[in-house]
């Protein structure tokens, strides 16, 4: 059942603070506003970001006490409500009702644009689903703000949130994705850093990689080379301080899967998914062309099956 005849504008208007001067924020209709707040730097953000979050009715936030930071430099006097992993269940429910009653709700993660690596595609799938409006206030993403400066291919890319902590799992996903034809970007904390791209080096080979720290922030850097070069510099000492954004450059035409390995991962997931499913699979791990690779999965199962 759609609610759109329950929106209403915000009862009052409110007001941020831009270079010292008081601006009343428009009033906003009710839905939920996904709202993008700056990774580092918190000149990074739009006016239309904090128009909507001067003029929402509350704002969910990861973390109450980081989203405070961003509100206070900016004199928004919204209330505060945590969303996130650990109590997303039981606030997604309080939240919809909010929507219904036609209040506006901005949604904003700790940093950059919502939804990414964080719980709130769930309430954003739950509100479609209610009939309630969604509106994006985009900005930005460590995601495009890392591919941007790596200086590796743009035109395919896999974002893939963070490696598993654990080698055995972090080394598994690693070979998988170093199959994929495209660059890789990938999250990673400053404990675990150095662990994960000897396991990347390991997978991946003599990849071209950029390895982004505190984006936007005053200690920025950027290291760029190969990633055995790069696992090395972090081995040997290199700031693992701050948050980091792994880059990797797509294989080369030349690395790419063989026929023999197509069909070794075809008899693999064959074991163990329908035809339908293992091609998917296989198709996503390699990059090539579903159709082919459906066709050499008949082959395969016919040369398999009963004489």
């Amino acid at each position: 059942m759609s609610h759109s005849g329950l929106l209403k504008p915000s009862p009052a208007p409110r007001a941020y603070r831009l270079h010292d001067r008081d601006v009343t924020a428009p009033a906003l209709t009710g839905g939920l506003y996904l709202v993008a707040t700056p990774i580092g730097n918190l000149r990074d953000i739009t006016l239309r970001a904090l128009e909507t979050l001067a003029a929402a009715d509350v704002i969910a936030c990861e973390d109450t006490r980081i989203t405070r930071r961003l509100t206070d430099h900016y004199g928004i006097a919204v209330p505060l409500t945590p969303y996130h992993e650990h109590n997303a269940q039981e606030a997604r429910p309080a939240l919809l009702r909010q929507l219904a009653d036609g209040r506006a709700i901005a949604l904003v993660s700790d940093a950059g644009t919502p939804l990414i690596s964080d719980p709130g595609y769930k309430l954003v799938r739950d509100a479609c689903a209610a009939g309630h409006a969604v509106t994006a206030v985009p900005g930005a993403s460590a995601v495009l703000t890392a591919l941007s400066l790596a200086a590796l291919p743009t035109d395919r890319f896999l974002f893939d949130g963070f490696l598993p902590p654990k080698q055995a799992a972090r080394q598994k996903r690693a070979q998988e994705l170093a199959r994929l034809p495209a660059t890789i970007v990938l999250f990673e904390t400053g404990p675990r850093i150095a662990d994960a791209l000897a396991d990347l080096a390991t997978a991946f080979g003599a990849r071209e990689a950029a390895i982004c720290r505190e984006l936007t922030k005053l200690h920025e850097e950027i290291r760029r080379g190969d990633l055995a070069a790069l696992a090395q510099a972090y081995a040997d000492g290199a700031e693992t301080r701050g948050e980091f954004v792994i880059v990797i450059a797509p294989p080369a035409a030349d690395d790419l899967a063989s026929s023999d390995d197509v069909d070794a991962l075809l008899n693999a997931a064959l074991a163990r998914l329908s035809v339908k499913d293992a091609v998917a699979e296989v198709a996503t791990a390699t990059g090539q062309k579903r159709r082919e690779i459906y066709q050499r999965a008949l082959e395969l199962t016919k040369s398999s099956g009963p004489e």
